[in-house]
């Protein structure tokens, strides 16, 4: 969300998205990660610095929740301690900043895809770095209760094969049951590496494994859920209504997803 963003009609953004009842948010970290000094380009997410004057103007603008990334990579010797600690800590001190100034706080720590790592590997480092955000968290004070957890899935790295829904269901659920609270109220995911029908079909994994889960599992997909309306677009006028038909198309079957109803569209 921009808060000053006007569009054709002359109306804010922000206004816009309050008549359709929807909530806006904002990206607060600075969108570039730099180098971790001491590491082997392992990288932390810029925009503490005076993030909570930020938000106040944020809030004042019409925002009700925020996000924040933060990446970590899978190699050899990666991530290091030093790399989920000061990632974990990043998040942490966002999402009290976020709180302190009425913003709910999307707590997004990523494990990059990137790599030939298989999927035990994945569910490794996931619950590594969940853990230590967690700790984090809880020594920074945030009320859990009001925060949302964006993680990556478990999934094998890109270079190597795939596998089937039911695995990711059951290494990503397992990760999250080893690692985040009950409090926490929902985990909305990422869907990185993922077409938009792989991310579906996971996710609706996820919702039919019969076991503990005491959040609710959704959907926060950016490439994964915009894809298809974004290509049928194509920036031209007269493909919108196509364009929206196709994001309905994958707004419903993600929404299915989370009852763990979705049926795979046949041929």
């Amino acid at each position: 969300m921009g808060p000053n963003i006007i569009c054709d009609t002359g109306t804010s953004f922000v206004d816009i998205l309050k008549e359709g009842g929807v909530l806006p948010g904002i990206k607060v970290d600075k969108g570039r990660a730099v180098e971790l000094a001491g590491t082997n380009s392992e990288t932390i997410t810029q925009g503490l610095d005076g993030l909570g004057e930020r938000c106040k103007k944020y809030y004042e603008a019409g925002a009700r929740f925020a996000k924040w990334h933060a990446l970590l990579k899978i190699g050899p010797n990666e991530p290091s301690e030093l790399a989920i600690h000061e990632n974990a800590y990043g998040l942490a001190r966002y999402a009290a900043i976020c709180q302190e100034n009425g913003l709910v706080p999307i707590v997004e720590p990523d494990v990059s895809v990137d790599g030939s790592h298989d999927i035990h590997k994945c569910a490794e480092v996931t619950e590594r770095f969940l853990a230590a955000c967690y700790k984090a968290l809880s020594d920074h004070h945030v009320m859990l209760e009001g925060t949302l957890l964006k993680p990556n899935m478990v999934t094998p790295g890109s270079e190597s094969a795939k596998v089937a829904p039911e695995v990711v269901a059951e290494y990503t659920v397992r990760a999250l049951l080893r690692t985040v609270p009950a409090a926490v109220p929902a985990i909305l995911f990422m869907s990185g590496g993922q077409s938009e029908e792989e991310a579906t079909r996971n996710l609706n994994a996820m919702n039919q494994l019969k076991t503990k889960k005491p959040w609710s599992l959704s959907f926060c997909f950016g490439r994964a859920l915009q894809q298809s309306a974004l290509k049928t677009w194509g920036g031209k006028e007269e493909n919108v209504q196509r364009a929206q038909d196709a994001l309905l198309v994958r707004c419903k079957a993600n929404s299915e997803a989370t009852l763990g109803t979705y049926n795979e569209p046949s041929g």
